[in-house]
């Protein structure tokens, strides 16, 4: 078989008892119609190499019934990500990549980008390539936070067609989704971006419309949860003590939201949520309230990055230790980058897997209706350009025609956040007044439960 590789890119090996024969694909079918007048008895193995893998059969048991996969075309797929790094972006990667080549698709790992695509860093991806990817952190396949616009629109079209891409899959934030929004818009004028793509929101923002949960939220929310634990450790330890804690997301507060929540904290400031210097005295008496009174010895309070311009993180800080001044001590902590590294969680290892599994059977049922007479990928529907995202405890596809009008590309934000209904219960457990809470109610269809409760 070596000596066969060195000859032709693609070739066949019959062995039939001790004789062996090579043939190109090409010839195929001739060959195999050469093999009908074997008996049934007589077991003949064929072995071919195609998308850097070997495989072999059994002719009289499985051959023929493979022989559709053997000669179709191969198509070319690129993967690259976009945006801040983000545990789950190798596992899903590793998945599209090792499920592509099952099904006789060759993967190009496009490394860096946009600007790695225009550079040439193009690479076709093993099997092998991506050994030991999914427990593995960052991205190997690197990332910047661009856009295609910054990248050149005509540079990227030029170098999709040098490629001969026939898809595109963007494992990413909202920078990604911008994008492939981008490309599709482009459509009319760039042929090249004329084909199937897709875009899993991987961020641990969770800024991306179209998906309740993105890759990498819940790594990031572990990080930032147990080092909340450990200040809130330290804070009781040295009695009396308020922390002021910095997260990351940009605008959208989800972070700061849920590891409040998560850790027990007292506060957490967000931009979505407008605040005034008042309310950051209300806080301030309300933890010389619980420290005096009701025997809590120590206070924790997160802050969004990007929650307000002038109030800032040092601002807040400083107001905290003139006013509880007498009462408590306060220090400041701005996590930084740290929220974004460490080992995935085993949810991000897994939902990376099973998004990027999804996106294989949905590229291979897109290309199958894209293909033309010539061979040639061309597709303008709306349908051909979406986002993968949880909806509902559901993945599904949504065209990037309609998340754009849900979205605010200023902020990066989605219109609609569906975590914003916690808050008053974050606000509630720490003993804050609150009128009232509103549990999330699941919209049930009448004629659903009618009919479920006739089956009862």
């Amino acid at each position: 078989m070596i000596d066969v590789l060195a000859k032709l890119n693609q070739a066949v090996m019959s062995m039939c008892t001790r004789q062996r024969a090579y043939a190109a694909i090409g010839v195929l079918t001739a060959f195999i119609k050469s093999l009908d007048n074997v008996p049934d008895r007589q077991r003949v193995w064929i072995c071919f190499m195609t998308a850097g893998r070997i495989q072999c059969f059994d002719y009289v048991c499985s051959f023929k019934s493979n022989l559709s996969q053997i000669v179709k075309l191969h198509r070319n797929i690129g993967v690259m990500n976009i945006g801040a790094p983000a545990c789950g972006m190798n596992a899903a990667v590793r998945s599209f990549v090792r499920l592509c080549l099952t099904q006789n698709i060759r993967v190009l790992g496009i490394q860096d980008s946009f600007d790695g695509l225009c550079e040439g860093q193009v690479h076709p991806l093993s099997w092998t390539h991506v050994q030991g990817w999914a427990g593995r952190g960052g991205s190997l396949l690197g990332t910047k936070k661009q856009l295609a616009s910054d990248a050149g629109l005509g540079r990227i079209a030029e170098k999709m067609h040098e490629f001969k891409l026939d898809g595109l899959l963007i494992v990413g934030g909202f920078e990604a989704f911008h994008s492939a929004h981008e490309l599709y818009q482009a459509r009319g004028q760039y042929p090249s971006f004329c084909v199937p793509i897709c875009v899993i929101p991987c961020t641990i923002s969770n800024n991306v419309p179209g998906s309740d949960f993105s890759l990498g939220a819940d790594t990031a929310l572990n990080e930032i949860s147990d080092i909340c634990d450990r200040i809130k450790q330290s804070a009781t330890g040295t009695k009396r003590r308020v922390f002021v804690v910095e997260t990351m997301g940009g605008y959208c507060g989800y972070l700061a939201t849920m590891s409040a929540l998560a850790a027990g904290a007292d506060a957490a400031y967000i931009f979505e949520e407008k605040f005034t210097v008042s309310d950051l005295r209300d806080d301030v008496y309300h933890l010389k309230d619980k420290i005096m009174n009701a025997g809590v010895q120590r206070g924790l309070v997160l802050r969004n990055e990007s929650a307000n311009p002038n109030y800032t993180t040092d601002f807040i800080y400083q107001l905290f230790a003139e006013e509880g001044k007498g009462t408590f001590s306060v220090r400041m902590n701005v996590l930084g980058h740290m929220q974004q590294g460490g080992v995935p969680s085993p949810f991000d290892r897994n939902y990376g897997t099973k998004m990027a599994a999804k996106c294989v059977n949905w590229f291979k049922q897109m290309l199958e209706e894209s293909v033309g007479s010539d061979g040639r990928v061309m597709t303008k529907k709306p349908q051909s350009a979406v986002l993968l995202g949880m909806q509902k405890r559901f993945l599904a596809f949504t065209p990037l025609e309609e998340l754009s009008i849900n979205a605010d590309f200023d902020l990066r934000l989605p219109l609609d956040q569906w975590w914003m209904k916690l808050r008053p219960l974050m606000r509630i457990l720490a003993k804050h007044k609150v009128p009232s809470y509103v549990t999330e109610v699941e919209e049930v269809d009448i004629v659903d439960v009618e009919e479920s409760a006739d089956k009862i």
